[in-house]
This record gives C-alpha cells, structure tokens and sequence, in this order.
C-alpha cells in the first residue's frame, strides 16, 4: 500500500501517483472513443424522426388497442406451426449434436489432433450464424415455408446441445468408465454402460432448455418467409393492420410464457 508523508504524517494512499495517472488516461481514454462513436452515429441518424418517435408511437398504440380478438380464430394454424419448428428443429439438433458431443469431448473423440478440431468448427460455426440468416439462406436454397424453417432451427441449435453436451461427458466420473474397461467391454460398450447414464440429466436438461429457446426463434422465422405465426405478423405489418398485430403479439407473448413455464416444469423435476 503506498504511504507519503505530509508534514511529518504518513498518509495512507490507495494508489500511487503513477496508478492514479494511468487511471485518469485510461477514462480520457474512453471517454473519447464514446465521443468518437457518438459523433459517428449523430452523422448517420435522422435526428427528425427521433424527435418525432413518441408521436409516432402513440399513434400507433391508439390504433393498435384494443386488438381485433375475432382474428384470433385464423392463428391456430401458424401458431401449431410455430410449435412444429420448435420442436422439430430442437429433435433433429440433437440427434445430430449428440455424435458431434462425443467427437468433441476430449476423453472420447477418436483423434484430438484432426477429428476434434473438425467438431469443434462444427460447433463453432453453427451457433456463430443466427437462425434468421439460416433461414434466409435455406429459403433461397429449398424454398419458403415451415421446412426451412425446421431445418434452420436445427442447424442454430447443433452447436449449442453438442457444446453443452460434449462439456458433460468431460466432466464424467471416470472412476466408472475405468471400472466397465476392467471387465473387457468394448468401446461401444463403456460409451453405453460407463458415460451415458452419466450424461443423461444433461442431456435431457439440455433439450428442453434448447425448446425453449427454439420457441422463441421460431415465431420470428416467418418474417423472411420461414413459415409460423411470424409470416402472420409479417403480412398484417406491411398492411397496416395494427389491431392484428397488436392480437399477435399477445399470442406470441402467450406461447413464449407458457414455454418457458413448462421448460421450468420440467427442468425442475429433471435437475
């Protein structure tokens, strides 16, 4: 702790000159990268239509209230839809993050020099790109509609269950493994006996964690042409009709709560 003497006294500092200057430039610092940032920003903002936004947005809320309940009846289908890519999508990720876990995880991958550097850019790749440009890729590929959107979906979700996934198996009781290897049993065997029952809870807390989270994804898919309750909100805003939109919103905030209720359900009993 750095002590100076003032009139004879010792005075107890907690920095020293040197650490209080570097301190002081470090803020000065980052006080002129936000200016910097700011200025930029102000250059490329319309600052008319800031200004005007709390108009605007009343006007919109006055139109959009109260919702047109009697469309609520044209919503089951893209909402089941909706439903169907979650669920899907979160079934076929983990059929296919599960072998892409094992090649990762360092005590089972095959080859740590070239087969898990392949699983891990797997990895990587697919939770880098999010499932909106996954989306808009596989429209132009195989089309518009709820199969894009599944198989969007699944490709987000792969990196995330297989990164989950291939941590737990890392952190197995190996003292089991090493136990079912002693009585002569395959690798096959000791994956079977030895690691999945260790992984299970994470496996099937994973899943309902990545549903959740799928739910959510999903109803925005069908504002690039994805398919579910998305493509519904898409066709009412370039309408106009903010009666519907706003009876939309509602059904998606529903869906989601009632998700996250059931993923906490049955998390909680899981866990």
């Amino acid at each position: 702790m750095p002590v100076i003497e003032q009139d004879g006294t010792q005075i107890w500092k907690r920095r020293t000159r040197r650490e209080s200057l570097l301190r002081w430039f470090g803020w000065l610092l980052g006080v002129a990268v936000f200016m910097i940032c700011w200025q930029r920003i102000s250059d490329a903002t319309t600052w008319f239509f800031v200004w005007d936004a709390p108009r605007i947005a009343n006007d919109i809320w006055t139109r959009a209230t109260p919702p047109r309940w009697e469309y609520i009846t044209q919503l089951g289908r893209p909402i089941w839809d909706t439903l169907n890519i979650a669920t899907l999508g979160t079934i076929i990720a983990l059929f296919l993050s599960v072998p892409v876990a094992f090649l990762a995880a360092r005590n089972t991958t095959p080859s740590r020099v070239f087969v898990r550097p392949i699983a891990l850019l797997i990895i990587v790749s697919t939770r880098s790109i999010n499932s909106l440009i996954w989306a808009l890729l596989l429209i132009a590929i195989i089309g518009p509609g709820v199969f894009a959107g599944v198989v969007a979906i699944a490709i987000r979700s792969i990196g995330f269950c297989a990164k989950l996934l291939y941590e737990a198996i890392e952190e197995i009781d190996h003292g089991q493994v090493e136990a079912i290897t002693a009585t002569g049993a395959s690798r096959w065997q000791v994956m079977a006996y030895g690691i999945v029952p260790q992984i299970m809870p994470a496996f099937a807390g994973v899943a309902v964690f990545r549903w959740d989270i799928n739910i959510r994804e999903s109803t925005v898919l069908g504002l690039v042409g994805a398919g579910g309750i998305g493509l519904q909100l898409s066709s009412s805003l370039n309408v106009l009709a903010w009666p519907q939109v706003s009876l939309i919103l509602l059904v998606i905030l529903a869906a989601v709560v009632i998700s996250e209720w059931v993923s906490a359900k049955v998390r909680g009993a899981i866990i």
